[in-house]
């Protein structure tokens, strides 16, 4: 997949399991993720258009492994349980959290990785990122330096996957009207902080600020 994945894009797609990996997050082992796996093959579909996210899930927070993911990679913060799924192509923005997000590939799918120290004045440039291929069955940290946003599907029928967080992120939070300063500018929801490229209508229109400067690349499958 890797290997005709590099065929038809202009950029360098890598595995989660390269070394390159390290600096933004690593693999996660150790856990059943079946259950959850399972309910999302069974009961969650991909819309025939964009994409779709859900921050919680009551009936996987109810798989036995969400109390363990809570007290050993969490530390006993309060984590939700819920997924992604879509057919997304393009890197459209990138956002991060002050916390590290684990993702779960129910399908195979890349993500665009970039590093959240890179951003100058609210900005970050699309050549700083490195697209990541994730196969089916693996899961990931990413850490909370760690800049990314939707994956990309690697087929036609797009992707599904799981995302772990600190429970509330990806929330609504009315934060005034007032135009913050600083990193405050950034921010859209609960613990999401959001650079959006300006031809990403739909989160400029939710409020992300338009940072994100060159091509809004599309990755090919």
């Amino acid at each position: 997949m890797i290997e005709r994945l590099n065929q038809v894009n202009d950029v360098k797609v890598l595995s989660v399991f390269d070394e390159a990996f390290a600096p933004y997050g690593r693999v996660v082992t150790g856990y059943d993720f079946s259950g959850l796996i399972a309910h999302m093959e069974q009961n969650t579909s991909i819309p025939e258009n964009g994409n779709v996210y859900v921050p919680s899930v009551p009936e996987m927070e109810a798989d036995p492994v969400f109390e363990r993911m809570q007290n050993v990679l969490y530390g006993g913060m309060p984590i939700q349980i819920g997924y992604c799924n879509g057919r997304n192509t393009t890197y459209n923005g990138f956002e991060y959290h002050k916390g590290s997000e684990i993702n779960i590939a129910v399908t195979d799918f890349m993500l665009v990785l970039g590093h959240s120290w890179l951003i100058k004045d609210g900005t970050y440039r699309v050549e700083d990122a490195r697209p990541f291929f994730v196969k089916k069955g693996t899961a990931i940290e990413m850490y909370q330096t760690t800049l990314h946003l939707s994956p990309c599907r690697v087929c036609d029928e797009g992707f599904k996957g799981i995302v772990v967080l600190p429970r509330g992120t990806n929330t609504p939070w009315p934060h005034g009207e007032d135009i913050p300063e600083g990193e405050a500018k950034l921010l859209l929801q609960r613990n999401k902080w959001v650079i959006a490229h300006p031809e990403r209508e739909p989160l400029i229109k939710q409020g992300a600020f338009p940072g994100l400067l060159g091509e809004n690349k599309e990755l090919k499958y």
